[in-house]
């Protein structure tokens, strides 16, 4: 187990490292400018539902955050409805399409071509990533990439570090929120010699609001704070004419509590990665990164008056590494033709070490739960351009290992383990294929698609238990990996000069999806929990999860006017058995039939209105959070060339927005209306 305090260190090093490694190259040669960016986009893309969110709309938002940005995309949902100041950062994994049902990601993030995902348990860490250094976000529904594999079973999410087309200079935002809060972020980026760098720190604040709402607190409930900060460099160096080398290095430090006494939670990262890319004639682009986690959390439970909290699991210490390489070719075939090769390789080790079973608020009973998986594959992908059809087809081939699986759990007062569980280490195949095709004639572009996906469960999902209040969930070593496929068909239309519209209708069939299954309602001593007064929960494979439905896109520019605006229409149904016959034909857990986001833009004024449709808390379909619409705005006021002044509003009518509700029927509720006002220098 790594120490904290070696974790901080490793932070701290981070922008020194980079520019240590990278500044003798930067001044290399001096006529050569580069990028920063990865290889361009396949050319089969245009079969595929991808949808783009500009660099401008990236730092426009209300609330200032990532989440909220990804949220203009219909349909990219995370597993609860509360953002990264107030939510369990083990509930906030991200999916699409309906393919929810637990709180790990079934769409997979990645930041300049490097897995973002959470380790151990494959939740995401938002706060990292802070919208001011993101030159590009783009996001493909739908799964079978080849490029990437495991993990984009549900379509992949890509974060593009702003280049050198950014320029020169500082920028800086500070702002003052409702509740105390503070937001302050400032990027210098700079050419050095032919080379490209910027150094990027964030840090935010809040004493936060009251998660359970108003007319069900009591004297346990106060707010919950958050404190968040980040730190980011990169560098990029030419080596040739057509060939550069991208360092980057990120740090970040998360603290959030849940709204009582004994609830923090939050953790610490640091990555680093170097990626080559050379635009020749021979497109190559080689990958290698390391990352480090560690994460820490604190469970409780509350009594009928919410008078009285009672410490229940202590997280103390969750350390994870994600270790990876990936390379990619494109042979000189014609600027018809183009063929992608390529190879990648991740691994992931993590465990939790925790206290539980308190007693007079003593924990008796401690617990260490983890183990590694491993996958490493190879993919081919081929597309053409005849005319005015586009076809593209590609496949991979992934082998897989999980091994070093543990459950052990001792009693403190005696050193004497009572449970010791060695998984027997397990492999296998899993193949990845989609393929498509478009024709454009004039304003429209038809397109179809195939594709096939799969995921690897988490070390989390396969050996540890958790509790959430009164509700248990037991793990399961043996889940196999979850399998997806899916096909859609669409039509891209631009009517007019700035209007472009979007249709695509997809059905999905996810087998062996992972779900938290209820097996009993009843107070009772269950296995791999223990004593359980609410719902006794167990992750088990379903037979499948099946989801169609309808996502609508539009965009519209005119002078000062813009209108972006995105809908997603999801019917998705449990396919159960045995164990889980109860579920079947239910809704998968927290997954909306309905979402909608529609901004209108003026100059620099902007007012967004969001819709999510009633969803249920549970996979039994009985505990069912409200549908809630709410209304954002952004103004802002240059006051000379280089500043202005800005006011945003997130939740202006102050919508209940629920994101939780217990088994006895309390309601935990998202962000509350916050207000913000702040400079922003340029």
């Amino acid at each position: 187990m790594r120490s904290a305090t070696s974790l901080d260190m490793k932070i701290c090093l981070l922008p020194a490292a980079l520019f240590v490694a990278s500044s003798p190259l930067l001044a290399a040669e001096g006529d050569i400018i580069v990028t920063g960016k990865a290889l361009p986009p396949a050319l089969g893309d245009s079969a595929y539902d991808i949808a783009v969110i500009d660099p401008g709309r990236i730092t426009t938002t209300a609330s200032g955050r990532i989440e909220d940005v990804l949220r203009d995309v219909a349909g990219l949902t995370q597993f609860r409805r509360s953002d990264a100041r107030s939510a369990n950062a083990t509930s906030q994994g991200a999916t699409l399409r309906g393919l929810g049902g637990n709180a790990s990601s079934r769409a997979l993030l990645v930041l300049d071509g490097v897995p973002q995902s959470d380790p151990f348990g494959g939740w995401i860490t938002w706060p990292a990533y802070q919208p001011e250094r993101l030159g590009a976000v783009r996001v493909t529904r739908g799964g079978g990439s080849g490029v990437y594999g495991s993990g984009a079973l549900a379509g992949t999410i890509e974060l593009e570090s702003i280049g050198s087309d950014a320029g020169s200079g500082l920028s800086a935002i500070a702002a003052y929120g409702s509740r105390q809060s503070i937001e302050a972020n400032a990027l210098v980026s700079t050419t050095l010699g032919s080379g490209f760098g910027f150094l990027s720190a964030s840090y935010a604040r809040g004493d936060g609001f009251i998660p359970i709402v108003a007319d069900q607190r009591g004297p346990a409930d106060i707010p919950a704070p958050y404190e968040q900060a980040t730190l980011a460099a990169r560098g990029i160096a030419p080596l040739g004419a057509q060939t550069e080398l991208q360092l980057s290095l990120l740090g970040f430090t998360d603290r959030r509590e849940r709204g009582t006494i004994l609830s923090q939670n939050g953790g610490d990262g640091a990555d680093a990665s170097v990626r080559l890319v050379h635009q020749g004639a021979w497109g190559v682009q080689a990958l290698t990164y390391v990352q480090f986690r560690k994460f820490t959390s604190n469970a409780v439970s509350v009594n009928a008056t919410r008078s009285v909290v009672t410490q229940t699991v202590s997280q103390y210490d969750v350390p994870s590494t994600g270790l990876g390489a990936r390379l990619e070719v494109r042979p000189p075939l014609g600027s018809a033709v183009e063929v992608r090769l390529g190879a990648d390789w991740r691994r992931t080790t993590g465990e939790t070490n925790e206290l539980y079973s308190y007693t007079s608020g003593v924990a008796t009973r401690t617990r260490e739960a983890g183990g590694q998986s491993d996958t490493a594959g190879a993919f081919a992908e081929a597309s053409a351009k005849l005319g005015d059809v586009t076809l593209t087809g590609g496949a991979r081939a992934d082998h897989w290992w999980i091994r070093d699986g543990r459950l052990i759990e001792t009693v403190r007062a005696t050193g004497l383990a009572s449970r010791r569980d060695l998984a027997p280490n397990r492999q296998g195949w899993a193949p990845t294929a989609r393929a498509g095709l478009s024709w454009t004639s004039g304003a429209v572009t038809l397109r179809g698609a195939a594709y096939r996906g799969w995921r690897l469960p988490t070390l989390n999902e396969l050996y540890r238990p958790f509790r959430v209040g009164a509700d248990a969930t037991a793990a399961n070593p043996a889940l196999a990996p979850e399998k997806m496929r899916g096909a859609e068909i669409g039509v891209d239309v631009t009517p007019a000069d700035g209007l472009v519209l979007r249709a695509t209708a997809f059905t999905n069939r996810l087998k062996d999806a992972i779900g938290n299954v209820t097996l009993a309602n009843t107070p009772g001593v269950y296995d791999g929990v223990g004593y359980v007064t609410g719902a006794y929960r167990k992750r088990l494979n379903l037979d499948a999860v099946r989801s169609n439905g309808l996502e609508l896109d539009a965009r519209y520019a005119r002078g000062d006017w813009s209108l972006a605006a995105s809908y997603a229409y999801t019917d998705a149904r449990v396919r159960g058995s045995g164990a889980a016959v109860g579920l079947d034909g239910l809704r998968p857990a927290q997954v909306p039939s309905h979402s909608g986001s529609a901004t209108l833009g003026w100059r620099t004024v902007s007012v967004t209105a969001r819709y999510v449709a009633a969803q249920f808390e549970d996979d039994a379909n009985s505990r069912r959070l409200r549908d809630a619409f709410t209304l954002d705005a952004v103004a802002s006021l240059p006051i000379s060339p280089h500043l202005s002044v800005f006011a945003r509003g997130e939740n202006l009518a102050d919508a209940q927005i629920d994101t939780a509700i217990s088994a006895s029927g309390v309601v935990e509720r998202a962000s509350p209306r916050t207000m913000w006002i702040g400079l922003k220098i340029k």
